[in-house]
């Protein structure tokens, strides 16, 4: 029974690749099938579970009723989005999110709980760090704003180049993965390259010290509440 509800939950979680929108969608009516069936064997295997577990012992464990109501939303999301496919009205199957609800809380799923719970303790954590570095980034967009807002530079597609506070913020944020680097800096690069050490000292900041940081903190917290965690509790 736990090779079955683990491929159970492997198959209803593999859905999101094959329903609208997907590269290879597979019609409607095979994926809401196979999504009942995985409902439906979650139900039995709940069912199964209440049967040998006292009645108030059994709807006090949080985990089981987050297993019911993630089934009952993901039923009825399935049905409205079923009849207003029928008179062609687009909508969102929102009940996609609650799906790794059924991964962290059937009872087989111990050490996958015990990893979530020490992220969950980790987050608050971590929160201090990031509120660091999100202030670092919106001091370095700023100044970017400043330095290259009022010199009417374009970028290679004829945009305005950092005239816009958020898209200045976004940008500097997408550089801190260095995704779109050097082509960010090249309109200001061309217009001085002394603009460049800007760039240089926002991704030495930002992507190698609090990147760094972060992920230090990260590691040390998760750890740490990864050891005090004990291996068989439940929340």
């Amino acid at each position: 029974m736990r090779t079955a509800t683990y491929f159970f939950i492997f198959l209803n979680l593999s859905l999101a690749l094959f329903e609208e929108p997907a590269v290879y969608p597979l019609p409607f009516l095979a994926t809401s099938v196979l999504e009942v069936l995985c409902l439906l064997v979650f139900l039995g295997r709940l069912t199964h579970f209440a049967k040998v577990t006292l009645h108030n012992v059994f709807w006090k464990d949080t985990k089981n009723i987050c297993i019911v109501v993630a089934i009952l939303l993901s039923l009825t999301d399935l049905a409205i989005y079923g009849v207003l496919r029928l008179y062609n009205v687009r909508s969102i199957r929102w009940s996609r999110i609650v799906r790794p609800i059924f991964l962290i809380n059937f009872a087989e799923s111990r050490q996958i709980r015990r990893a979530f719970r020490s992220i969950r303790n980790t987050l608050p954590e971590i929160t201090y760090v990031f509120l660091l570095f999100m202030f670092s980034l919106l001091m370095f967009s700023l100044m970017a704003l400043k330095l290259f807002g009022e010199r009417n530079l374009q970028t290679a597609e004829g945009l305005p180049y950092f005239r816009n506070y958020l898209e200045v913020v976004f940008d500097l944020y997408v550089l801190v993965t260095t995704a779109n680097s050097p082509d960010v800096m090249m309109p200001a690069f061309d217009f001085s390259s002394w603009y460049a050490l800007f760039f240089i000292a926002f991704v030495i900041v930002n992507t190698y010290i609090f990147m760094s940081l972060f992920l230090a903190v990260v590691y040390n917290n998760y750890k740490k509440h990864l050891k005090v965690t004990p291996g068989g509790a439940c929340s």
